[in-house]
C-alpha cells in the first residue's frame, strides 16, 4: 500500500517552526515584513496572494499588499520595486507571477534586490544555489526536498528523474537533488524514450504541466512520486500524475491537492524568516 505524503501536515510543521523563530526575533526587537505585489486580478494569483497573507498573519510576519491595476506600466512597477528595495522596514519582496503581457517578467525579477528575493528567482539567488553558496532557494523545489526528508525518503545515491525543465521548478529541482547527492536526470518535451528514462527513477518528480500524463507505464515499481502539477478538470483538481493509475505501483506519492502546493508557501515563510536573520 502506497504511503500518501501529507504536504498539509508537513507544511504546518514548517510554519509552526517559523512562528517560534519569529517570536524569538520579535523579542530581540527584529521586525519582519513581506511586501507582496500583484498586477491585475488573475483569479489564481489572487488566491495565492490571499494564502500568503494568511500564512504571514499566522506566523507573525507583517505583510504589505500592493494590488495594482492591469494597466500598470512596467516603469511604474519597477519604480515600486526600487522603492521597496530601499525601505529598511521591508525584509522580503514578492512580485506575483504571471504578470500582464506588456511587462517583462525577467526585468522585474532582476530589479528585486537579491537580499530581499524571497521567491529565489533572481539570477544571483540561482547562481548561489548552483555553487552551493548561501542564498534564497526557489520555494517549490526547496519544499519538495523537505517533503522527501521529513517523510524519511533517502535521496543520497538514488536515481532521481525530473520531468520538466522550467526555471521555477525543473532546473532548481535538479540542482537541489544533486546537492543531496542524488543522481539526477532532467527530461523534457524533446527527451527520447521518456517512459524508459522515467522508469529508472527511484524518485520521480513530475513537473511537466500536462494533466494526468504520467501513468503506471512511466513508473518503476516501488518508486517515490512527487506530483508538482495542478490542474482543474470538470471542477476537480488533478496533477501531472494519474494518481489512481499509479498509486498501486509506488511506495510513496504526493496527492493533488494537499501535496506539493502547501509546501511552496511554507518555504516562502521560511525564506522571509531567513531574510530577517540576515
Amino acid at each position: 500500500m502506497a504511503r500518501i505524503i501529507d504536504g498539509k501536515m508537513i507544511s504546518q510543521q514548517i510554519k509552526d517552526e517559523c512562528k517560534e523563530e519569529v517570536a524569538v526575533l520579535t523579542e530581540q526587537g527584529k521586525h519582519i515584513c513581506l511586501a507582496v505585489v500583484q498586477v491585475g486580478a488573475d483569479p489564481a494569483s489572487s488566491i495565492y496572494v490571499n494564502n500568503k497573507k494568511k500564512a504571514c498573519a499566522y506566523i507573525g510576519i507583517e505583510s504589505l499588499a500592493y494590488e495594482l491595476p492591469e494597466e500598470t506600466t512596467q516603469e511604474e512597477l519597477l519604480a515600486l520595486v526600487e522603492e521597496l528595495n530601499e525601505r529598511e522596514d521591508v525584509n522580503g519582496i514578492l512580485v506575483q507571477l504571471p504578470l500582464p503581457a506588456h511587462i517583462d517578467e525577467d526585468k522585474v525579477i532582476q530589479t528585486i534586490s537579491p537580499l530581499k528575493d524571497v521567491d529565489g528567482f533572481h539570477p544571483a539567488s540561482v547562481g548561489a544555489m548552483c555553487i552551493g553558496q548561501p542564498g534564497f532557494l526557489s520555494c517549490t523545489p526547496a519544499g519538495i526536498i523537505q517533503l522527501l526528508k521529513r517523510s524519511d525518503v533517502e535521496i543520497e545515491g538514488k536515481e532521481c528523474v525530473v520531468i520538466g525543465r522550467s526555471n521555477i521548478v525543473g532546473k532548481p529541482m535538479a540542482l537541489l537533488l544533486l546537492r543531496e547527492n542524488g543522481t539526477v536526470t532532467v527530461c523534457h518535451s524533446r527527451t527520447r524514450n521518456l517512459k524508459e528514462v522515467a522508469k529508472r527513477a527511484d524518485i520521480l518528480i513530475a513537473a511537466i504541466g500536462k494533466p494526468r500524463m504520467i501513468n503506471h507505464e512511466y513508473i518503476k515499481e516501488g518508486a517515490v512520486v512527487i506530483d508538482v502539477g495542478i490542474h482543474r478538470e470538470n471542477g476537480k483538481m488533478c496533477g501531472d500524475v494519474d494518481f489512481d493509475d499509479v498509486v498501486d505501483h509506488v511506495s510513496a506519492i504526493t496527492p493533488v491537492p494537499g501535496g506539493v502546493g502547501p509546501m511552496t508557501i511554507a518555504m516562502l515563510m521560511r525564506n522571509c524568516v531567513e531574510s530577517a536573520k540576515r
